[in-house]
């Protein structure tokens, strides 16, 4: 049920940061798709060791991250820097949903939403 719920925020959160990407900043396909994948560089850090793996992948991974790139953004009245907030909520969104969630430093398997 937890994982269910999870699920569905993540869905939620990712459809809604697309949304506001498309229809409210205006944004463009091409920014989108160039970045929409570009947190998971973080894994790359994992080869270095697991502890490393975990934190980087970790930072570049949450919503608090998302919130205050996006919330610069609008501060500052960039609206690049808004769109690369919402398309880091938008790809937080959609790892969420697909049950890929924070991990342990026990193994770049052991997440917050299951061990894939």
């Amino acid at each position: 049920m937890v994982k269910a719920v999870l699920q569905l925020e993540g869905a939620a959160v990712c459809l809604a940061a697309t949304l506001a990407y498309f229809l409210a900043v205006d944004g463009g396909p091409i920014l989108f798709a160039a970045l929409i994948l570009a947190p998971d560089l973080s894994m790359v850090s994992f080869l270095k060791s697991s502890r490393l793996g975990t934190v980087t992948y970790n930072l570049g991974h949450n919503y608090l991250l998302a919130g205050s790139v996006a919330g610069t953004g609008l501060l500052l009245d960039s609206s690049v820097t808004v769109s690369i907030g919402l398309i880091l909520a938008a790809h937080i969104g959609m790892d969420r949903a697909l049950s890929y969630g924070l991990k342990y430093p026990t193994g770049f398997k052991h997440t917050h939403m299951q061990r894939v």
